[in-house]
This record gives C-alpha cells, structure tokens and sequence, in this order.
C-alpha cells in the first residue's frame, strides 16, 4: 500500500484550520520538515518544531497561522501525484491566486517556493499548491 505523505500533511494543515485547531503534530522525515519550514518562511505557519529523540519516535509539530480568527492556510491542492508526475520550468511558473498562495517545487537545489524558483532560475516538481 502506497502511502501519499505530502497529500496527508496538506490535509492535515487545512483540516486543522476549518476545526480551529492551533497545532499538528506530524511524523518526522528531513522532506517534510524542509516543507514545513518553507511554509514558515512563507507565512503560512507559526513555528516548526522537531520533537522526540529516537529515529522512530521523532515528530514534527506545526503551529497553525491565523489572521482575525480565520486561518491563513484556506485551501492547498496536490498537483504531482503517484500516478501523474507534473514538471515546471521556472518561465511556466505562474502566481497562485494572484500573488496570494504560492506552488511548492521539489528542484535540484531543494525544497522551495515558485518565488524562489523564478529568483533562482530553476524548475522542478510541483508538489503542491497553497492559498
């Protein structure tokens, strides 16, 4: 059974927020805390904390962003998925909900925003987007 962790983290966050939940707790891999911290830096978070000593109890706590009682994060959607691969060069990167979400890319360079792409001139895979 093949196991869709990016899809599982982005529902979470957006789930969180419709509940009004102020923290997730999520299970620690360097992918996902490099995701989390992109979506820090971003502004669509509060704080990232990595807990838990042990390789396998280690965890990753996401503090959720709200701005006048309504969460930051209102939607993400998956782009690449298992069964369909979706790849952009930095000149199709176009702005997420006019400027206000951004795509998260998988590139050679690591995990960053379309911002940092277009900056850096480098493409990669579209995990996902968020606004």
């Amino acid at each position: 059974m093949v196991k869709d962790r990016i899809a599982d983290l982005i529902t979470q966050i957006t789930n969180a927020g419709a509940t009004g939940k102020t923290l997730i707790v999520f299970p620690y891999s360097k992918f996902h805390l490099s995701v989390a911290e992109l979506l820090l830096k971003e502004g669509f978070v509060e704080a990232v904390a990595k807990r838990g000593r042990k390789t396998s109890s280690k965890l990753i706590e996401i503090s959720l962003k709200y701005e006048g009682g309504r969460p930051r994060v209102s939607q993400a959607q998956r782009v690449s998925k298992f069964s369909r691969r979706v790849y952009y060069s930095y000149k199709d990167l176009r702005p997420v909900k006019n400027g206000f979400g951004i795509t998260v890319l998988s590139t050679s360079r690591g995990i960053m925003s379309d911002k940092e792409a277009i900056k850096n001139k480098v493409g990669g895979e579209a995990l996902f987007k968020i606004w």
